[in-house]
């Protein structure tokens, strides 16, 4: 192997690595963002909770319009990592062509390529229906209050 060669190999394994990383700190990134969004959604309904007890339905009525408009973002933001994430791991199984093992490539391979629910379910799958629940939740209060006045 001539020295170029093994020097453009070892920059291709050091971007690999660092690209790796941001690929999980997306996820991280991700995880945070959920997190936040769920806490949220529990804050939305606590004040609900509070304006029920002292009856102002028309305050009740804007917390879960709000909440709706919160679960989109939530749902586009999901939608959004997703395309970021599928992105990451198709850079890197390119990169992975250049390399003598390809971790990811091979794993992607032993869980049916996403096709076998069986042995992978891609978690945004379910992750995406988070934000509809609320939504939906929201949108029953919303007919409660509007049905109860």
């Amino acid at each position: 192997m001539d020295e170029k060669n093994k020097i453009d190999k070892k920059i291709l394994l050091e971007q690999y690595k660092l690209y790796v990383e941001m690929a999980d700190r997306i996820s991280q990134r991700r995880q945070s963002a959920n997190n936040y969004f769920i806490s949220v959604n529990i804050f939305l309904f606590s004040f609900f909770s509070y304006l029920q007890y002292i009856k102002f339905n028309i305050g009740a009525f804007i917390i879960f319009s709000a909440g709706i408009i919160v679960c989109f973002v939530w749902y586009r933001l999901i939608k959004s990592y997703k395309g970021i994430n599928s992105g990451k791991f198709k850079v890197i199984h390119e990169m992975e062509k250049n390399l003598s093992y390809q971790p990811y490539k091979i794993e992607w391979e032993k869980i049916g390529k996403g096709n076998d629910k069986k042995l992978y379910q891609p978690f945004t799958k379910i992750e995406l229906y988070v934000p509809w629940v609320f939504s939906i939740l929201y949108a029953i209060f919303i007919l409660i209050i509007l049905f109860s006045s």
